[in-house]
């Protein structure tokens, strides 16, 4: 997924604020539901961060154009392990580990095989 970095993404010498590296990948994760017709919130569950790994490699500016890719490592019963980098043309400036679980009313549950094949299609 392409992102742009406005004003709002930087800090006040025109970096970007370390946390909107986190939202940029929120971002790319919803975006994977909604390019194929779907939403992220699936028969009243949805996916919720349960752990992070991060690596802030390089920094991008204001006006850097970055594409923000995804691998899912892990599939299991009620959750999923992604690897997401974010890159300006050739160069990797960011990378994250993260958990998601698949919860219902506060509570872990199974993800159902739809979308297990979904997942498993994509990457």
């Amino acid at each position: 997924m392409k992102i742009r970095v406005y004003y709002d993404d930087t800090d006040a010498g025109g970096v970007v604020y370390h946390a909107n590296y986190l939202k940029f990948c929120e971002r790319a994760r919803s975006e994977i539901f909604f390019e194929h017709g779907r939403s992220p919130a699936i028969d009243g569950g949805h996916f919720v961060v349960r752990h992070i790994e991060a690596d802030f490699l390089k920094s991008a500016k204001l006006g850097d154009l970055l594409d923000v890719k995804g691998k899912m490592l892990e599939l299991k019963n009620a959750s999923l392990v992604l690897e997401q980098t974010v890159w300006k043309e050739n160069e990797k400036l960011f990378t994250m580990t993260s958990v998601l679980a698949f919860v219902k009313e506060g509570r872990p549950i199974r993800i159902d095989d739809a979308t297990k094949a979904f997942f498993t299609s994509l990457f």
